[in-house]
């Protein structure tokens, strides 16, 4: 019984985030052969294939809203509210496609996004114009997810990396990122963490950004039964925002109970996620 319940809800668990079509991409992308972008002992494929990444993902959306020109982008031309399963679909899918399909199918994959960026152009509420392809606004949206992924593993994954592993780390997001047309990403963790420092001037807390916040922290689009579950995963990705991004979005902080409590949450949930979408007698999943 235990296992048939495992399979169920992992199953249900796949189809959110992978999308009806999840069984089949996820067959194309492990079971075809050739070369791919990285090898399997890479760090990326560690991270990436780790249920911290539900926490990081979070974590993610909430600092890139920080930077106005991305914000207006997603805000514009995502569809985030009314198809927020869809994009994170695609989104995830995507990453599966980068870091575990083969070569051929991740530059298409690559070569997909780009057309959609070089489309996105418009003028935020202050005026300012925005173009998606911009490769300084692709650094900023980069090195933000690169950092919450890696934030995320480094406290809630089944098997964390060293130093010299999460530096890998950054690197093989480094290829991905210069495909999509970011110049010069950061290669290890000293030359991302400048990177965000770099772009910190540019940040601002806007109506949109608070907007988001709202919508992903207290207005998930699941049913009733799964939103203390989804809480448990949202408050932890508050917990992993750097102190300064948690300032801008007035998500404040409370030392005891977020280490008390909020954190070995976190843990759990990882740990029941994991458990849920590794099938029996499997190590792991992707």
């Amino acid at each position: 019984m235990l296992t048939v319940v495992r399979e169920q809800l992992g199953r249900a668990l796949f189809r959110r985030v992978a999308g009806p079509d999840g069984p089949a991409t996820r067959a194309r992308i492990h079971d075809t052969p050739g070369p791919r972008w990285f090898d399997p002992d890479r760090p990326i494929r560690t991270v990436h294939g780790d249920a911290s990444m539900f926490i990081g993902g979070l974590s993610a959306l909430l600092l890139q809203s920080l930077h106005p020109l991305a914000m207006a982008a997603v805000a514009g031309h995502s569809g985030y509210r009314g198809d927020p399963w869809g994009r994170l679909q695609r989104t995830s899918t995507f990453l599966a496609v980068t870091t575990y399909g083969t070569a051929p199918d991740a530059q298409r994959a690559v070569d997909t996004v780009r057309a959609i960026h070089e489309r996105i152009r418009g003028t935020t509420a202050a005026g300012v114009p925005y173009h998606a392809a911009d490769p300084h606004l692709l650094g900023w949206v980069h090195a933000a997810e690169t950092d919450s992924f890696l934030r995320a593993h480094e406290r809630f994954g089944a098997h964390p990396l060293d130093a010299a592993g999460y530096d890998a780390y950054v690197a093989d997001t480094a290829r991905v990122a210069e495909a999509l047309g970011v110049s010069d990403p950061p290669r290890d963790r000293r030359e991302l963490a400048a990177c965000l420092t770099a772009y910190r001037r540019e940040l601002e807390a806007t109506s949109e950004a608070r907007a988001t916040a709202r919508f992903l922290l207290f207005q998930p689009p699941l049913p009733l039964a799964a939103r203390p579950l989804y809480a448990g995963l949202a408050v932890n990705a508050v917990v992993l925002l750097p102190p300064w991004a948690r300032g801008m979005l007035w998500l404040p902080r409370v030392p005891v109970v977020e280490d008390l409590a909020v954190r070995p949450t976190g843990q759990a949930l990882t740990r029941t996620i994991r458990w849920v979408m590794t099938p029996p007698g499997r190590p792991g999943t992707t």
